[in-house]
């Protein structure tokens, strides 16, 4: 925690004045919308100027005291950076990681960082990691802490070299590091320094270390500090007097009290800039000759390309579709990032199995049946478009959410997406979510648009296949955070990307997906609704108008199975609305809606649990216009998501479904 604010000071330049004042609070957060953080957490940026005169720009990424959970961050935030330049990228940005040993050995995130490191959709390089090792992890010994015989072994993985040196030798530490650089900058290979050194004092200022470790810190106490030990080799050597090092010392002494009086002074308070509504929607419309040029582009294939023959048809079918008028889940997609790379908005798509889908519907990279070779049809629309890349991640969550999540911090005019292979997968990334995702904006006043793709619904899979634990992310959104979305319409799906792309507040975008519904021809749009709306927040019920004894208020594939019923049992007294985006809760919309219905009970109709879902979340309104609360319609509460039981899981929905009617 220490050795960060040094780091802000004497490497990045941050003025020592602006830390004293962080420290006494003289000009904490102006914006009243702005948490703050810890000081050793804060990012900066600067330029350092070496003794040589050479100029260089550092960064120091914002980080949470989730240990290691920085790295994919940092990784993905130099991947952006060398992604703006098309050649030299790997020697223009170097990452450079700051680890503690027991962390770097314990905690897995740093062995999926490594794993990214030659990976073709995640390369950077090479990163320098330095592993601070101070022989012990707060109280806990080395012993303890790993089974490996060194803190860094874990790298052995990636084969990286790993330099051992003496934290007490200035000189030894420095001719390291100028080899470890030559070696990154040769081979773009990460390589690792292994600083073996102490911690002087406790883990914190509270903390007594000799409770826990008192041999070893009777030993420290009887060595002078790093500073005091070099100095006495130089003054042996004759390269430096006694005079000289005091004199160092008295002029930080001196540089340290003149700052500390600075900080006490009052300084202007910066005016907080207005920032764009989250409700100010841009047009997202599309005119359907670019639509039907954008199609056709996207089925352009190389001379002796070699379509599987299964896929050609399926791809011949959903063309056939669109020239009846009708677009498909895939093709909606397709037809949002191209329109978005032709109008110079970057697109980056990462997941596991994310170039085919999951459930086969994207087909982003075709690959030839004879020689597999690939061909991404997005990529190839015009000599002058933007840059776009679907990337098949590693088998990750944390890493590959992670890296995602600094892309976007770094790359503001770039649609970034990341994409669960289940929705229910992405508690392994819970940290990102946490720490970053939702709150990296109200800590660090750092923002992104990352977008979260999580197929989501209840399709007697399982309950590891069938809920994105909506839930959590509604708990976590507050001031308007973040933005979460059910689309259940391929034209919503087209307009809610195309809306991320080009809306002028940045927020992380959580996206319910389709399963079941991607080959459900009621939630395929007609194509003008592609060129004559944009993204709505709730849909009102085109049938049933006014007149209703009871309103169903639902998201997602919900609805169609409801809309389903009504038909099915010629239902003419229910009315069904749709709420399309759950946060920021649409409630002045939907009481203008709900005011054609008079009196009408309202219900909130769920897939889930009463315990999951957004039931909580949405039990919280009373709707302004019509005073009244809703009741909610949802399967009994469970400590699981969902039955493993098909059998079971029919039972359930059916009876759901007949309950909403009832």
């Amino acid at each position: 925690h220490r050795g960060r604010l040094n780091v802000l000071a004497n490497v990045v330049g941050k003025p020592l004045a602006q830390i004293f004042r962080e420290f006494t609070g003289e000009d904490e957060y102006v914006d009243p919308s702005f948490s703050g953080d810890v000081k050793y957490h804060l990012g900066a940026a600067g330029t350092h100027t070496a003794p040589s005169g050479n100029e260089i720009h550092v960064e120091v990424a914002a980080n949470p005291s989730h240990l290691e959970a920085v790295n994919p961050v940092l990784e993905g935030i130099v991947r952006a950076k060398q992604d703006r330049f098309d050649e030299y990228a790997d020697d223009m940005v170097l990452p450079l990681l700051v680890h503690g040993d027991a962390a770097f050995s314990g905690q897995g995130v740093v062995a999926e960082t490594l794993n990214l490191s030659q990976l073709p959709g995640y390369y950077t390089g090479g990163t320098i990691h330095i592993v601070i090792n101070n022989q012990v992890g707060f109280t806990t010994a080395a012993k303890e802490a790993r089974s490996s015989f060194y803190a860094t072994d874990i790298a052995k993985a990636v084969q990286a070299p790993i330099f051992h040196v003496n934290g007490d030798d200035p000189e030894a530490v420095v001719r390291v590091a100028q080899m470890a650089f030559a070696f990154r900058q040769a081979f773009h290979k990460d390589v690792v320094i292994d600083l073996i050194c102490y911690r002087r004092l406790g883990h914190n200022e509270g903390d007594e270390p000799t409770f826990t470790q008192p041999r070893m810190y009777r030993i420290i106490q009887g060595l002078g500090s790093v500073r005091d030990q070099y100095a006495g080799r130089l003054i042996a050597r004759g390269e430096l007097t006694a005079e000289d090092a005091e004199a160092v010392g008295a002029a930080y002494r001196f540089a340290l009290d003149e700052a500390l009086a600075e900080s006490r002074t009052e300084i202007p308070a910066i005016p907080v800039p207005e920032k764009p509504s989250v409700w100010d929607m841009p047009d997202t419309s599309v005119a359907d000759d670019r639509l039907a040029d954008v199609e056709t582009r996207l089925r352009a294939l190389p001379d002796g390309f070699v379509v599987h023959p299964k896929l050609a048809k399926t791809l011949d079918a959903r063309h056939d579709q669109f020239e009846e008028g009708i677009v498909d889940w895939g093709l909606a997609e397709a037809l949002a990032f191209g329109s978005l790379v032709l109008d110079g908005h970057p697109v980056r798509l990462a997941g596991e199995d994310s170039q085919r889908g999951t459930f086969s519907h994207r087909h982003a990279v075709l690959v030839d049946s004879q020689t597999e070779e690939e061909w991404t049809p997005l990529r190839n629309l015009s000599p002058d478009q933007a840059k776009i890349r679907v990337v098949d991640s590693l088998l990750s969550e944390f890493a590959a959410m992670g890296f995602e999540y600094g892309y976007s911090v770094e790359a503001p005019d770039t649609l970034v997406l990341w994409e669960a292979q289940f929705g229910d997968f992405v508690n392994g990334a819970q940290v990102v979510i946490d720490q970053f995702i939702t709150s990296g904006e109200d800590k660090w006043s750092q923002h992104s648009s990352l977008v979260l793709l999580l197929p989501h619904g209840f399709e007697g899979q399982g309950p590891e296949h069938s809920s994105a634990r909506m839930e959590r992310f509604l708990t976590n959104a507050a001031e308007d955070n973040i933005r979460v979305a059910v689309p259940a319409s391929t034209a919503q799906y087209f307009h809610l990307l195309r809306t991320q792309a080009m809306h002028p507040a940045r927020k992380p975008l959580i996206v319910m997906t389709p399963k079941s519904l991607l080959r459900t021809r009621d939630s395929f749009s007609p194509r003008s609704e592609l060129s004559e709306n944009t993204y709505r927040t709730v849909i009102a019920d085109p049938t049933v108008t006014s007149g209703a004894r009871r309103v169903l208020l639902c998201a997602g594939k919900i609805y169609h199975e409801l809309v389903r019923h009504r038909d099915q049992h010629d239902i003419s007294d229910v009315a069904i609305v749709r709420i399309e985006q759950l946060y920021p809760f649409p409630a002045k919309d939907l009481d203008e809606i709900l005011g054609a219905y008079g009196d009408a009970e309202l219900c909130w109709v769920q897939e889930e649990p009463a315990n999951m879902g957004a039931w909580r979340f949405i039990s919280r309104y009373n709707f302004v216009e019509t005073s009244r609360s809703t009741r909610g319609i949802y399967r009994r509460e469970s400590a699981s998501p969902a039955t493993g039981n098909s059998k079971a899981h029919s039972r359930e929905q059916s009876e759901l479904i007949e309950r909403a009617f009832d």
